[in-house]
């Protein structure tokens, strides 16, 4: 077991963007939502670094998130933010769905 990596960049990724739409148009919604989501996905990152198949809060945050943005960017057509955290969004269910379907190793 390792450090969940692209987890926490992830829950960075996520964070940051919150607090450049405070930043940028004074949203405070953005800030709150990429706050509360950053610091899901980061304590998903925490729990897959310490077991690798503690999938679920990581799976809740990034799906919930690739679901909203998604439809954000679907009816917008804006590519920052919407797209980049759905897109950055999709790649860790992805992530996350491949961790699911690997076998146990053996000691």
């Amino acid at each position: 077991m390792g450090v969940d990596w692209f987890g926490f960049g992830y829950a960075a990724l996520v964070a940051s963007g919150g607090i450049m739409g405070y930043v940028k148009a004074g949203s405070v919604p953005s800030l709150a939502a990429g706050l509360l989501f950053g610091s899901l996905a980061g304590l998903g990152a925490y729990q897959m670094s310490n077991d690798s198949k503690n999938v679920l809060l990581s799976l809740i945050a990034s799906g919930t998130l690739a679901g909203v943005m998604g439809f954000r960017f679907y009816n917008s057509g804006k590519f920052m933010p919407a797209g980049i955290i759905a897109g950055a969004s999709l790649l860790m269910v992805g992530r996350i769905g491949m961790k699911m379907l690997e076998k146990p190793q053996q000691p």
